[in-house]
């Protein structure tokens, strides 16, 4: 456990060095506490502070940074959030594509780093259906979401319908089967497939097995926006290698997929910060990433990448703000 005074210079080298990016010396850490204590105080406190871990000694330098344990100290116990200071911002009730690309947008003008947003899963529920004959047992499967998302799918059928016997399967299936999820409709084909006129029946699994594959193939996807603010970042500017190491988890967006994931788990705000576990491996990189919803159901998740000195405070406004703009403009999207 650290005494106050501890705290207060811990709080002081942490934030002086987000600011400046230079290691923090005893002389500047008494200016910037506001303490009146010596500088050979100063020193023993830091010599403590580096025996707990919490800060470290680059090379030969005087002066000392905080680690990643140093950090997650700060965050926890140290950070004070003040109300947005960025003015209104909103997102346009659009396509819910449109949403999530303009989020990631958002999140990467207003952070200078890295916006990331887990788009959610296509959702499995009918609103619409239609068949189009195309040519001989050929079809157009035309597939309506909830959320207006519309997708096509070509299927071959084994028998020849007329387009007369299309619309009238499709107004059987739209009055009787929106509303209802692909699981939920195939249990339903099972019970009743054997009262259902045989064209319906078929053309219900047909449809069936082409949102299915829609779906399988639109699993969860990672729209990345500011990729190259990276480039402005001295930390990463000046040496190459952690700078390849951040690009190459924009390449692996399964690897990033999967770190955005667990925060989709919990409520509000959480960081990650890099080299304190194995959730974020390279350690000059930390993630400020939050849950966003639909109609209070969490649907995906969304955050800012960025150098391990990066500003928590605006970060985690930054990112409280964008998944309640997302939430609102996806809620009101019919």
């Amino acid at each position: 456990m650290l005494d106050d005074r501890a705290k207060l210079l811990l709080k002081a080298l942490v934030e002086r060095y987000i600011a400046d990016g230079q290691p923090v010396g005893s002389r500047t850490l008494s200016k910037a506490s506001g303490l009146e204590l010596s500088p050979a105080t100063i020193r023993n406190v830091m010599s403590d502070l580096e025996d707990l871990g919490l800060i470290v000694s680059p090379h030969t330098s005087a002066g000392r940074i905080p680690t990643a344990r140093g950090y997650r100290l700060f965050v926890d116990t140290m950070l004070t959030v003040q109300r947005n200071p960025f003015g209104e911002h909103s997102l346009a009730h659009d396509q819910p594509q449109k949403v999530i690309s303009n989020a990631a947008n958002l999140l990467s003008s207003l952070s200078q780093f890295v916006g990331v947003v887990v788009a959610p899963r296509r959702t499995t529920v009918f609103r619409h259906i239609e068949f189009l004959r195309l040519s001989e047992r050929r079809l157009l499967v035309i597939i309506v979401s909830p959320e207006g998302d519309v997708q096509n799918r070509v299927i071959f059928t084994e028998v020849d319908y007329e387009q007369q016997q299309l619309v009238e399967a499709a107004n059987f299936l739209n009055a009787n089967y929106i509303g209802l999820d692909i699981e939920q409709v195939r249990e339903r084909l099972k019970n009743e497939v054997e009262s259902l006129r045989a064209e319906i029946a078929s053309l219900m699994h047909a449809a069936v097995a082409a949102n299915s594959e829609v779906l399988s193939e639109t699993a969860d996807e990672v729209i990345i926006a500011g990729e190259r603010n990276l480039l402005s970042v001295s930390d990463f500017a000046n040496d190459m290698g952690h700078l390849r190491r951040a690009f190459d988890l924009f390449e692996q967006k399964a690897q990033l997929m999967r770190l955005l994931d667990v925060t989709g788990r919990a409520e509000g705000v959480r960081i990650f910060i890099g080299g304190e576990s194995q959730v974020i491996p390279f350690e000059d990189l930390s993630i400020v990433s939050a849950p966003y919803e639909v109609d209070g159901q969490v649907v995906g998740t969304l955050g800012v990448v960025g150098p391990t000195r990066m500003p928590y405070d605006r970060m985690i406004q930054i990112v409280d703000i964008t998944s309640k703009l997302v939430s609102n403009a996806l809620s009101h999207h019919k």
